[in-house]
């Protein structure tokens, strides 16, 4: 391994250390073979766009890696990738076998968490993955599953809810740890064990600066119960998270498949999207089951006697000339 003295990656980590409340500690910008590190087990990233990366390829080609990875030693000797999947993967297209890493003293979950800020600070971050790694980022922090955070997050929100509307009413709230919102990328808020969780998650949210929490709830979270097919495409970049609802709420599978793939090929505006959901809508609803004759001549019978029309006599002469007609069919039957 050869050192180098330019060490761009270390005002970034400098940030992250404040986030994760990491003792500062000398950070080693050095040459490592490619084939040297290792993927870890957890990756945040799962989709890489194939047109960039092409572009990310041939930039490489032509000045190499501007900006090292980031690397951790694990306890058995191996380095093993915390940041930048996407220079080691178009590095090993590139044909490059050594590549430039800053090395890092991290545990397993300091190098998870690192990997999660990474992945949620890219520009062409798909909402699909931002919202797993929100998720993931925030079962770290708290210390449980992604099931038990999903559970808080719409927890705080129906207290949110529940204490605007005393509010509205006069009504004093109720004694609650209250989530207030927290204004993105306004504060860098240290986390610490002693927090309550909601507490927590406003300074999560906060460090990120992306978007406020009950954003997150309202927009983001009803992402991951769209169907795969939807899935995919919001992953691939094909479609806006907003496209992507719509789509969702037309319940014809090869009617949604359809027009997902029309959405995509055509470009359709959401206003345009809307206006086809409508027509779907429309021609998917059932036509209301016409009467027997024999339950119409019964109704038309009974609404006779009730109206009593031989009570009023000039629509009693009206009846009289409609029943004479329908004796005599009944008399050619």
């Amino acid at each position: 391994m050869s050192r180098k003295s330019h060490q761009p990656y270390l005002g970034q980590l400098t940030a992250l250390d404040s986030y994760l409340s990491l003792e500062s500690a000398p950070a080693a910008d050095q040459t490592l073979a490619l084939a040297q590190i290792h993927l870890p087990k957890q990756q945040p990233r799962r989709y890489f766009d194939p047109q960039k990366m092409e572009g990310l390829v041939e930039s490489i080609k032509l000045h190499g890696i501007l900006e090292p990875l980031l690397v951790r030693l694990t306890p058995n000797h191996q380095y093993e990738l915390v940041a930048g999947e996407r220079r080691y993967r178009a590095a090993q297209t590139a044909g490059l076998t050594t590549v430039p890493v800053v090395v890092r003293s991290l545990t397993d979950q300091e190098a998870l968490q690192i990997a999660l800020i990474e992945n949620l600070q890219r520009e062409d971050l798909n909402p699909v993955e931002e919202t797993e790694g929100i998720l993931q980022l925030l079962a770290i922090k708290l210390e449980c599953s992604v099931a038990d955070v999903r559970r808080l997050l719409y927890q705080m929100k129906n207290t949110a809810e529940q204490e605007a509307r005393l509010k509205a009413q006069g009504l004093p709230a109720e004694p609650t740890t209250k989530p207030t919102r927290a204004k993105p990328g306004k504060q860098k808020q240290q986390i610490t064990a002693q927090q309550a969780p909601e507490e927590i998650v406003l300074a999560v949210f906060a460090s990120l600066g992306l978007m406020t929490w009950d954003s997150f709830v309202k927009n983001r979270l009803p992402l991951l119960n769209l169907p795969t097919d939807i899935l995919e495409a919001l992953q691939q970049g094909q479609i806006a998270y907003t496209k992507a609802i719509a789509i969702s709420r037309v319940k014809d599978s090869s009617k949604r498949q359809a027009l997902l793939k029309a959405t995509i090929q055509e470009d359709l505006s959401i206003a345009e999207l809307r206006e086809r959901i409508t027509t779907i809508a429309h021609s998917s609803t059932p036509k209301a089951a016409l009467p027997s004759p024999k339950t119409t001549v019964e109704s038309l019978a009974r609404r006779v006697v009730k109206a009593k029309l031989w009570e009023n006599p000039k629509k009693w002469k009206q009846a009289q000339t409609l029943l004479a007609k329908l004796e005599a069919l009944i008399a050619d039957v």
